[in-house]
């Protein structure tokens, strides 16, 4: 299995596909795996890198609290031991404040960046509903917490649809069955640079072209956030999807992966 060590820690990752590497960052209690039914499309032009960031997955779990730019630098430990430089970057929810810091931290590395569900600071709600998750991950059975976690990310529109709503159940059941799962010591770590994350007075010195996208019902990270991201990064473009949810990129998968495959191969 493809495990490095950067940055103190065993960091675990995959690749596939050709083209111009694509560096893949995913959310909070998310291993790389869950970007899937995205790489199948993506990895037809581009050499996709999926990550476990630390603290979930197959990398190491130790001890927090992470920050965002602590992840950021295990990231760009990778991409050195790859021999990449100007990779283009895309980073959902979490993997978005990494992707942030990789851009100001080492801009050399970044070509450009797909932010997803970004916020470059948290205010107290959104403070406590990072709290909550660690509450919630401490007493509940995993498929309980799985469920929770799908109230928080996804739209009303997907629950009353029978189709997505049964693939939400198997979800539950994977949870339930799941071999490998997060620790709670690597969900502390994570929400901790979650909560922590604010870079929006530094947002201006990110140069990198940057397409900002966000689901104008999120419960979770709130349209304002994703709308500040966006105003705050010179080169940013701003998409959003109406009646969608935290998991927007889901919700209109059909439309998402050609989109942001195009966009990247323009930029």
């Amino acid at each position: 299995m493809p495990t490095i060590k950067t940055n103190g820690i065993n960091l675990y990752y995959e690749q596939s596909g050709q083209g111009d590497p694509l560096l893949l960052i995913m959310g909070i209690t998310a291993p790389g795996a869950v970007w899937e039914k995205h790489l199948e499309h993506w990895q037809q032009s581009f050499r996709c890198i999926i990550v476990d960031n630390r603290g979930v997955g197959l990398s190491d779990k130790p001890s927090g609290p992470y920050t965002s730019a602590q992840m950021a630098d295990d990231c760009a430990g990778l991409l050195a031991h790859l021999g990449l430089e100007k990779v283009r970057v895309a980073g959902v929810s979490m993997g978005s404040i990494i992707a942030q810091e990789l851009a100001f931290r080492h801009p050399h590395l970044v070509r450009s960046m797909v932010l997803m569900c970004p916020w470059a600071r948290c205010d107290n709600t959104a403070k406590d509903i990072f709290m909550h998750i660690v509450d919630i991950k401490a007493r509940l059975r995993p498929e309980e917490f799985s469920r929770y976690i799908q109230l928080l990310i996804f739209s009303k529109a997907s629950f009353d649809d029978e189709e997505t709503y049964k693939g939400m159940l198997e979800d539950r059941e994977n949870a339930k069955n799941d071999t490998n799962p997060q620790p709670l010591i690597g969900l502390e770590g994570q929400a901790a640079a979650c909560m922590d994350h604010d870079i929006l007075e530094r947002l201006h010195k990110i140069k990198q072209p940057v397409l900002v996208i966000g689901g104008e019902v999120d419960k979770f990270t709130p349209l304002w956030m994703t709308r500040e991201v966006a105003g705050a990064i010179p080169n940013a473009t701003l998409h959003t999807y109406p009646e969608s949810g935290h998991a927007f990129h889901w919700e209109n998968i059909e439309d998402f992966n050609p989109r942001i495959r195009q966009w990247l191969l323009a930029n």
